[in-house]
């Protein structure tokens, strides 16, 4: 069963931006775009080196439960601008009815501007499991054992 994600624009957006689609039959996300506030339409959204900035899209979704939105950086923009997203994948979860924004980072050397209608992120549906959690007396044993953070097995 293909989820359906329902898209209602805010008042204030500029219904000619398209609507997250997928660009190509085999895409894994549909790329979400720039919708700006009038005032900045013209002008764009500047972003400094290393500035962060929720840049909106003009956009309240309604999720099926049991999925959640990934927002993911484009790949184009993160090699050729440095531009990505600093807590990648962000979650949109399903009883998430807000703007949605994405949060962007400039990891670049020179300032970028977003603009009006640009594509700046790309949307992943995937499926949500809730776990349990038990307070335990031990944990199983394995090979790996205690090994954390940067753990190669190589000394």
């Amino acid at each position: 069963m293909t989820p359906i994600i329902k898209v209602l624009y805010e008042d204030w957006a500029d219904r000619e931006v398209a609507l997250p689609a997928y660009e190509t039959p085999g895409s894994a996300g549909a790329d979400i775009r720039a919708n700006l506030p009038p005032e900045i339409r013209e002008a764009g959204l500047k972003l400094e080196p290393m500035a962060r900035a929720i840049v909106p899209t003009g956009l309240k979704v309604e999720i099926p439960q049991g999925f959640e939105m990934q927002i993911r950086p484009r790949s184009g923009l993160a090699f050729k601008h440095g531009l990505s997203l600093p807590n990648t994948p962000g979650t949109i979860d399903s009883d998430y009815r807000g703007p949605l924004g994405v949060l962007m980072i400039n990891f670049g050397s020179v300032a970028y501007t977003i603009h009006h209608g640009e594509r700046i992120a790309q949307a992943v549906i995937a499926p949500v499991v809730q776990a349990g959690y038990a307070l335990a007396e031990t944990l199983s044993a394995t090979s790996r054992g205690a090994g954390g953070f940067g753990s190669t097995g190589r000394k």
